[in-house]
């Protein structure tokens, strides 16, 4: 899951316009409805104007957000530094936070089988939180007797700097690889935000910043995706290097020199959470049925199958083989309900391709010669990467026959590049 970075020195505000004890008796029947609807955490805020725009600007000009381009309309930069521009009678911010964690990768060590990110392996996260985000509103109506009618529910996608709101509410502070770091719970949860009319009595905002010394998530990322804190102390990410961004977001070829460094991660990474100490100490299993992994053929909790769903691996460390053998159907089925789609199967089957050339095995070559008559060209580009990675005279031979039918110049640079590495005349 790609985040936004955001700095470190937030300080908190105090104020509403209820009286004390009605303020903290409608505060404590709202974190009662959010905790039984499931939600592990919940904390409340005040609405105002982010305290990190010039920050937020600075990333963007420097070109951290990559093809993220909505990130940079000059009317969504706008909303997240202030929402209350456009939603003046906005108070407060309900957030809450949900576990999504699911054990241990026990096959990382794996080079044949592909890792998913934990937040991906099951529902898609959104369909799980904004229905109980709107429940929650639904009950607070019905706890003052009347409706809101500006209230806005949000989980990742709204225009607010959810981890900002977050850290005001109490919940964590920012760690060096940019997530949300709660002392007790580590880092595997989602955020949903609740923005309502009401002014509410706000939680302390957490203060902290628990890192101390620590650079752990900073020296283990692959590609040099982290970059530390700025002299501000705000933790900076270059997403056009962050794996999630490269294997999620990234619509284009995945850069040469940072394929290699991808290794068996097909969907997002978790390099930078795994290796937390808060993380590694205080992660425990979800009891959310929605962010399960997937066993073979199986759609995500609460999603029903369909008659004309084809067959899949499943998201448990599925093999690397399967997964570039997957017809329309079983990518259909594979990622219907499911964050995967995000990537959208072009986007998908290049990770995976990446993948099997990372392993370099002969075993991989039938799938990926398979795959350079794949409708897409940046399929078929990056499985031939893969092949001039395995480099056996089958991976040769298949290159050879893709070249001379092959039109489109991004894959017939590939196919040239690998045939490059046999250092021999393709003759």
């Amino acid at each position: 899951m790609f985040l936004i970075p955001v700095p470190d020195d937030l300080n908190p505000h105090v104020g509403c316009g209820y009286s004390p004890d009605v303020a903290t008796s409608l505060t404590h029947r709202i974190r009662q409805h959010a905790l039984d609807l499931g939600f592990d955490m919940v904390g409340i805020t005040d609405v105002r104007p982010s305290e990190h725009a010039a920050f937020f600007r600075h990333w963007l000009a420097n070109g951290h957000h990559g093809s993220m381009h909505y990130l940079e309309r000059e009317d969504a930069v706008t909303r997240r530094i202030d929402p209350a521009r456009e939603w003046p009678d906005l108070k407060s911010a309900v957030v809450v936070a949900l576990n999504y964690y699911g054990g241990d990768n026990n096959d990382a060590d794996d080079a044949s089988r592909g890792i998913i990110a934990r937040y991906a392996r099951g529902r898609d996260y959104h369909k799980v939180i904004k229905p109980r985000l709107l429940t929650l509103l639904e009950r607070i109506e019905a706890d003052i007797g009347r409706e809101l009618p500006a209230a806005r529910a949000y989980t990742d996608t709204g225009p607010v700097f959810e981890r900002e709101l977050a850290r005001r509410a109490g919940l964590g502070w920012f760690g060096r690889n940019t997530m949300l770091v709660n002392p007790r719970r580590g880092s595997y949860f989602f955020l949903g935000t609740l923005l309502l009319e009401l002014e509410l009595e706000p939680d302390v905002p957490f203060t902290a910043d628990h890192c101390g010394t620590c650079s752990s998530c900073v020296d283990a990322c692959p590609t040099g995706a982290l970059l530390g804190r700025d002299a501000n102390g705000a933790p900076i990410m270059d997403a056009t290097r962050c794996i999630s961004y490269l294997t999620i977001e990234n619509r284009g070829e995945i850069p040469r020199e940072l394929r290699p460094l991808i290794g068996n991660r097909i969907f997002g990474c978790d390099i930078c959470q795994e290796v937390c100490p808060f993380s590694r100490k205080f992660s425990t299993p979800s009891s959310e049925p929605g962010f399960a992994s997937r066993g073979p053929g199986e759609p995500p909790f609460g999603v029903e199958p369909l008659p004309s769903d084809g067959w899949h691996p499943g998201t448990a460390s599925p093999s690397l083989i399967d997964l570039m053998s997957m017809d329309e159907a079983g990518w259909e089925a594979f990622s219907r309900g499911s964050p995967l789609r995000r990537a959208r199967r072009a986007g998908f089957l290049r990770n995976v391709a990446v993948a099997l050339g990372n392993w370099g095995a002969p075993e991989a070559v039938p799938v990926l010669a398979a795959a350079l008559s794949d409708s897409e060209p940046l399929v078929r580009g990056h499985a031939a990467w893969a092949l001039g990675r395995v480099r056996t005279a089958e991976a040769r031979e298949a290159l050879l026959s893709a070249l001379e039918r092959e039109r489109d110049p991004f894959v017939r640079e590939e196919l040239d590049l690998a045939l490059a590495t046999f250092g021999s005349s393709r003759k």
